[in-house]
C-alpha cells in the first residue's frame, strides 16, 4: 500500500456560492418533509424515509493494525454495540416496485474522543453509506439541482412511478451490458436493479478525516449467507414491502458479518476531496479491513424498532469524533441539512431525537 498523505486544510476549497447553495438545499429538503407530513401525518426524513432493516450488531476493531490504519475509533482494539439501518433513498415511502439506491447507516455507540461541534455530549460515531462507490454529483450546486428535480416528484403518481421504474431498470440493464458499468443517474430515478439489498457493499462515497489522514469507508459483506445474495434477483412487484420481508426472513434464520474497510488517500490529484463524483481508484489505494461487524439472528425489522430507530434516532456523519470529521463541500452543506431534518422531525413528533448511550431499552 502506498503511504497515505496527511490532511491539509488547503485540500478543502469552498464552491462558489456555497452558503447560498446550502440555504437553497435546506429549503428543498424542508419542502419534501412538508409534503410527506401533509400526506401521511408522519415526520419522515427528507431522504431515506423508508427502512427495510433495523438491526443490532457489534463492531470489533481489529488488533495489530499498522499505524496508518490505527487512527481515531480504530486506534485500539475494542468492541462496540451498533445500530444498523437499511433504507432506500426517496423522501416518500414508496412500494418497493420503485427500485432506487439503497443506504446503510451505522451508529457505533460508546466512542470516546474529542467531539465534533453539535455532538459534544454524545458517545456515538455514525457512518452513512450507500451502495455505490461515488456520489452522484460532483459538488453542492449539482447536488441541489438533482434534489430539486427529485423533490418535484414527491407524492406524485406512485403507480406511474412503479411502471417507470420497471422501464428504467430495463434501460439501466442494457446500459450496463453495453458499457460494463451501470448508470448512477438511471438508478437514482428508479432504475436500480431489483436485487437483494443484503448482498450489496455500501460506501461513504465522500471522504472523512482518518486521524491525520483522509479516507473513504466501505462495508462489505463477508458471511457466506450474505455473499450468496449478491445480485440475487427479487420480484419487487410481489409485495409493497418485499425488501423488508426478505431482511426479516434472513435474520430469522441466520446472522450476518461484514468487513468495515477504509481507503486512505495517497494522491490528492487523483483522489480529490472536492469532487464527490470522482472515483478513488483501488490501484492507487485499496480498501483495507480495520474492523468486523457481526449481527446475530434477530427480528430484522418490527413496528417497535421502527418507532425507536426510524422515528427516535437520526443518523449523520457529523455525529462523531473530530478524528473522523467529514470533509469536502458536499459534506459541509449536508451538515446543516441533517441538523434541520432532525429538529423538524422532533418538533413534529412531539418528542426529542436523542443519541443513544447503549442498546438498553431498545426493542431488539
Amino acid at each position: 500500500m502506498r503511504p497515505p498523505i496527511d490532511y491539509d486544510p488547503r485540500y478543502e476549497v469552498p464552491e462558489d456560492g456555497e452558503g447560498d447553495t446550502q440555504a437553497d438545499l435546506l429549503d428543498v429538503l424542508h419542502d419534501i418533509a412538508d409534503t410527506t407530513f401533509r400526506d401521511t401525518g408522519q415526520p419522515l426524513r427528507s431522504v431515506h424515509a423508508k427502512s427495510h432493516g433495523l438491526l443490532r450488531a457489534e463492531l470489533r476493531v481489529l488488533p495489530d493494525l499498522p499505524h496508518a490504519l490505527a487512527q481515531g475509533l480504530f486506534a485500539t482494539p475494542a468492541d462496540y454495540p451498533v445500530v444498523m439501518r437499511l433504507s432506500t433513498t426517496p423522501g416518500d415511502v414508496l412500494a418497493d416496485a420503485v427500485s432506487t439506491p439503497r443506504g446503510m447507516a451505522l451508529k457505533v455507540i460508546g466512542v470516546s474522543g474529542d467531539r465534533l461541534p453539535g455532538s459534544e455530549n454524545d458517545v456515538t460515531q455514525d457512518f452513512v453509506l450507500v451502495n455505490a462507490t461515488t456520489f452522484l454529483n460532483a459538488g453542492p450546486k449539482a447536488f441541489l439541482h438533482g434534489l430539486t428535480m427529485l423533490a418535484a416528484t414527491t407524492d406524485k403518481a406512485p403507480a406511474l412511478k412503479s411502471v417507470l421504474s420497471a422501464a428504467l431498470r430495463s434501460v439501466e440493464a442494457a446500459v450496463e451490458k453495453g458499457t460494463g458499468t451501470g448508470s448512477a443517474a438511471l438508478k437514482a430515478l428508479g432504475g436500480h436493479p431489483a436485487t437483494h439489498p443484503l448482498g450489496d457493499s455500501y460506501y461513504s462515497q465522500v471522504p472523512i478525516l482518518y486521524g491525520r489522514y483522509m479516507a473513504k469507508v466501505a462495508l462489505v459483506p463477508t458471511a457466506a449467507g450474505l455473499t450468496a445474495l449478491h445480485g440475487a434477483p427479487v420480484d419487487v412487484s410481489s409485495a409493497p414491502d418485499v425488501l423488508r420481508h426478505l431482511v426479516r426472513e434472513h435474520f430469522a434464520q441466520q446472522g450476518g458479518e461484514w468487513d468495515l474497510r477504509v481507503q486512505l488517500c495517497t494522491n490528492i490529484e487523483e483522489m480529490p476531496i472536492e469532487d464527490a463524483s470522482a472515483e478513488w481508484r483501488e490501484d492507487l489505494s485499496p480498501y483495507v479491513t480495520v474492523a468486523r461487524l457481526v449481527a446475530p439472528p434477530q427480528a430484522g425489522w418490527s413496528d417497535a424498532l421502527s418507532r425507536a430507530i426510524d422515528e427516535g434516532m437520526s443518523f449523520s456523519p457529523w455525529h462523531g469524533i473530530a478524528a473522523h470529521r467529514p470533509i469536502g463541500s458536499v459534506n459541509r452543506v449536508r451538515k446543516a441539512a441533517y441538523e434541520m431534518s432532525a429538529k423538524l422531525r422532533a418538533r413534529r413528533r412531539g418528542a426529542p431525537i436523542v443519541e443513544p448511550t447503549s442498546l438498553d431499552g431498545l426493542p431488539f
